[in-house]
């Protein structure tokens, strides 16, 4: 399941050393094998940030706007950053952290702890120059670089932190997958092994993942799931599904949605409230925005001209 979280000032600071009275924005996504956050502050100058070394792996953030910068202390000198629009950075937890922090912020931010760094690299098609390998040491560490590729895959999860209640377990799954996967290929020192062959699901393996995806129409199901029910990885799984189909899972049971959607539209007597429902949608409001941005229509205006 998914869940979307803000968090109260339990403690003065939270988890990554911020003063909870700094920040605006401060929510938790739950889904996938990555802990998903959201951190935001209009302040122009927070408190100094201090976190003690741990062994919950490995932070990125993504800076979605610019004007922030820190300085970062290390054991005998500190270094000034400054972070643009899609910057990232990448910090080890394991190690001790200090820094002043200045201007305003909209972060978002990956936690990935070493057992699921490792399961992201035994599940994905990983190898090296001298053949495959599952085994990965850790991220490469780095702050204020550039990264379009990584930025845009974290905006997506943008409206499930605006619009949890429409956030489906099968998409945050999804997209976890694609992130981590991204990151110990570009940060991990692992890279996609040479020649892979194209991938496709059996006939009984599509045919038990669409039925599967059939029976959840609301996306409140993860990709593990499915790819267990088939005996495969998710990363495998994934690949294969979008090989044989031409998109994603939750491509395409986003697609399978509106389908049966169009067809309960040419029921006249049908109220879109129950439409919208009936399809796996959170309520008519979530329905005509996804509708429209599909059809190119708002549902309502769809029905008329089909019953022409």
């Amino acid at each position: 399941m998914v869940t979307v979280s803000t968090k109260g000032p339990a403690s003065s600071r939270d988890s990554f050393g911020c003063p909870f009275s700094k920040l605006y924005k401060d929510q938790t996504l739950s889904g996938g094998n990555l802990k998903l956050f959201r951190k935001g502050t209009l302040d122009l100058r927070l408190e100094q940030v201090e976190t003690s070394a741990s062994d919950r792996g490995f932070l990125v953030g993504i800076s979605t706007q610019g004007g922030h910068s820190r300085r970062i202390f290390h054991e005998h000198h500190a270094v000034d950053h400054q972070f643009e629009e899609n910057s990232i950075y990448i910090r080890n937890l394991a190690e001790d952290y200090r820094a002043d922090l200045s201007g305003p912020f909209d972060f978002l931010l990956l936690e990935i702890s070493p057992k699921a760094l490792t399961r992201i690299a035994e599940e994905a098609d990983l190898g090296s120059v001298n053949g495959f390998s599952g085994e990965i040491n850790g991220l490469s560490g780095m702050t204020g670089s550039k990264d379009p590729v990584l930025a845009n895959l974290a905006r997506a999860l943008i409206p499930a932190f605006e619009r949890p209640e429409e956030a489906s377990a099968l998409f945050i799954d999804q997209m976890a997958t694609a992130i981590g996967t991204y990151l110990v290929h570009q940060y991990g020192g692992k890279h996609p092994a040479l020649g892979a062959r194209s991938r496709k699901l059996s006939r009984s393996h599509e045919s038990l993942a669409k039925n599967i995806l059939l029976e959840n129409l609301d996306g409140n199901i993860s990709i593990s799931e499915v790819a267990g029910a088939c005996r495969l990885s998710r990363g495998y799984f994934i690949k294969a599904f979008r090989e044989t189909t031409g998109q994603t899972p939750y491509q395409w049971l986003l697609n399978e949605r509106i389908r049966r959607a169009c067809e309960m539209l040419q029921q006249p007597e049908m109220p879109l409230a129950e439409v919208a429902i009936a399809c796996g949608f959170a309520d008519q409001s979530h329905f005509t925005r996804v509708f429209a941005n599909i059809i190119g229509a708002t549902p309502g205006n769809w029905r008329r001209g089909a019953l022409l």
